[in-house]
């Protein structure tokens, strides 16, 4: 049975178990349930396909269900339009070989390295597959950390967030944004389930992170597109950022992050002083120690 078939019933299981029958529209039922959420029958009954052939698809059968299957699923289930994407590309995947396995090294091309340092009042990150970071403008390196101290194989987003020290520190949600990051790379492991750079990344931080390993249990995936970061700065206290996602035409790997504040607030005169230290190169920020964990 491949990744993607795996990945598919997983997937499938873990949603049907967070769904309220009630919320669902189905009618009390006296029988007790062995397990939370919708059985499968449930599952079936609601997006009109037999028990048989919805059991197939948990158990990662070879099976290609049609489009409209497919949405009539994503409506049972009660998934968001991350989860419908996620279901979508699963179902893709299985019903073809995936052919981008054998991508090449992911590089940047001058010109976003030069529209990233001319945006030098917001902090910029340019996040390639799988959260490999490929740029990042003196204001982000300011804001995180400077991701050029870490050898080329470790700049990398999730794993930063789960084994370096500063960002339990720096984030004050740093649940919430420890949980997206996992969310994430759950969403592009289901576009690409046999690159190996990602699945041995997924490894490492399964047996390195307690936190990583808990939550890749949970089969969530979320797409970052917008949202916000509320972080405690060593050097400009408290601030919350909104970001925003770019990507870039005819290149669809590649992910702009650009954090802004709201003008006259103080999270606004926090990134000022963060810009007005970076230029003057007066008490530059050097967040704390970027040492990891094995």
């Amino acid at each position: 049975m491949g990744n993607n078939n795996r990945e598919l019933g997983n997937f499938l299981r873990k949603a049907r178990s967070q769904v309220d029958p009630e919320q669902a529209g189905l009618p009390p039922d006296s029988r007790a349930r062995r397990v939370p959420g919708l059985r499968r029958e449930e599952v079936a009954r609601l997006a009109g396909v037999s028990t048989d052939y919805y059991a197939r698809l948990e158990q990662g059968r070879p099976i290609s269900p049609s489009p409209g299957v497919v949405d009539a699923l994503c409506r049972a289930l009660g998934l968001d339009d991350a989860g419908r994407t996620y279901l979508h590309t699963l179902v893709g995947v299985t019903a073809a070989p995936s052919r981008r396995h054998s991508r090449s090294v992911q590089r940047l091309r001058p010109g976003l390295h030069q529209l990233v340092d001319a945006l030098n009042g917001e902090p910029v990150l340019i996040l390639g597959r799988r959260g490999d970071v490929l740029g990042a403008n003196r204001m982000a390196k300011a804001l995180f950390t400077d991701f050029d101290r870490f050898p080329v194989r470790h700049r990398n987003y999730a794993r930063w967030m789960f084994l370096s020290e500063e960002p339990q520190s720096l984030f004050v949600d740093w649940e919430d944004q420890a949980r997206a990051a996992v969310e994430s790379l759950r969403l592009e492991v289901g576009r690409d389930p046999d690159d190996q750079v990602t699945n041995d990344l997924v490894a490492e931080l399964r047996g390195k992170s307690a936190e990583f390993d808990r939550w890749w249990e949970k089969h969530r995936v979320h797409q970052r597109t917008h949202g916000s970061k509320r972080l405690h700065h060593s050097l400009v206290g408290e601030l919350t950022v909104e970001y925003e996602t770019l990507i870039p035409p005819g290149d669809p790997d590649t992910t702009l992050f650009v954090y802004t504040a709201e003008p006259g607030s103080s999270s606004r005169q926090a990134l000022d002083l963060l810009a007005m230290w970076t230029l003057t190169g007066a008490g530059t920020p050097q967040p704390g120690s970027a040492q990891e964990h094995g």
